[in-house]
């Protein structure tokens, strides 16, 4: 009986996989966050068979917190000697940002002290060159383009971190608030004037913005972008004037996963803000919380994102994947 379950559930693998290989697809994105290396990865081997374009780290790619740099380095390492993951290395494009994990302390900014030294090893966790720019410069914030026959895909991730000012307590029971000071800052300015010009300047496709925290889900009282509410009416107003791309959020963090959409005349698209999050642990004690802006409900159990781009009709196909390939939640949305 085992053994006839077990062949079962290999059967049931083996058509999801085709169905979604069926599904026309000219791009494949992967995303996750919140992978503890302590834990249990279960989706290596099922992206090995989805074969993905590219996989993005969303943040917390190792659970650190810790200030000894030798013992950060371990835990990178840990992940990195997986043979699935390898594999997924080997045959895929691996991109990616952090969180506060694998930056170094939980919550932490721009007074963390080994920020330099934590971003070397980030980078050497991505096998960034030795002479890549973002070795000698403050901040791991980068762009790529991938090019595909019938258009492209800018991937733009942005450290929320490294200059990240300080977080403002919360009230009625929110561990933070929104911010009074108009000169805070998540980005500081080197990276807002690096931000703005990638997307005034880009004419691709589609353009993804890999945040670690959430931008539009902004009433629930940890990290997030409305802690700084000068810095979301500063995204939004770029986003707007990007007129020659069409830009989707991708952001992790919170050990569950939901898309959040936002509308408005000012953005001739829908903005979705994709949260993936609880690769190796979830929010199981999850009881619910306000999000204006949710599409759909919170699935919180362990899951990674995906995302298939069909550029002849402008269609991205989002969903959420759990263990062997469960189908969790799903939508598509066509751009003009």
């Amino acid at each position: 009986m085992k053994q006839f379950t077990k062949l079962l559930s290999s059967v049931l693998i083996l058509l999801q996989t085709l169905q979604m290989s069926s599904q026309k697809s000219d791009f494949t994105i992967a995303f996750g966050s919140c992978n503890n290396q302590r834990l249990p990865n279960p989706f290596w081997n099922d992206l090995n068979r989805i074969q993905p374009n590219v996989w993005i780290w969303g943040g917390d790619n190792i659970y650190a917190d810790t200030k000894n740099m030798r013992k950060m380095q371990r835990f990178y390492e840990e992940v990195t000697s997986n043979t699935a993951y390898g594999t997924l290395q080997k045959n895929t494009a691996i991109e990616g940002t952090w969180d506060d994990h694998d930056y170094g302390q939980n919550d932490a900014g721009k007074h963390y002290t080994q920020r330099a030294a934590s971003q070397q090893l980030f980078l050497d966790f991505l096998r960034v060159p030795k002479n890549d720019s973002r070795r000698n410069r403050a901040g791991i914030y980068y762009s790529k383009q991938f090019k595909h026959p019938k258009g492209s895909v800018k991937i733009i991730c942005l450290d929320t971190r490294y200059f990240r000012d300080d977080l403002t307590p919360g009230t009625h029971g929110h561990r933070y608030g929104p911010s009074s000071d108009p000169d805070k800052s998540i980005l500081g300015s080197a990276q807002w004037e690096w931000l703005t010009e990638e997307l005034l300047s880009t004419t691709d496709t589609f353009t993804f913005i890999v945040t670690s925290i959430q931008f539009l889900s902004s009433e629930h009282g940890f990290e997030k972008w409305a802690n700084f509410p000068q810095e979301v009416k500063r995204l939004h107003n770029l986003i707007e004037k990007a007129r020659n791309t069409r830009v989707v959020l991708l952001s992790g963090d919170r050990h569950i996963s939901e898309f959040s959409v936002y509308t408005s005349d000012k953005l001739p698209y829908p903005l979705i803000d994709f949260t993936s999050s609880g690769l190796t642990h979830a929010y199981t004690k999850f009881k619910g919380e306000p999000n204006t802006y949710r599409k759909g409900k919170v699935i919180h159990e362990r899951s990674y994102g995906l995302i298939t781009i069909d550029f002849d009709r402008l269609q991205l196909r989002f969903s959420m994947n759990g263990v062997e390939q469960k189908k969790q939640q799903e939508f598509t949305q066509i751009y003009p």
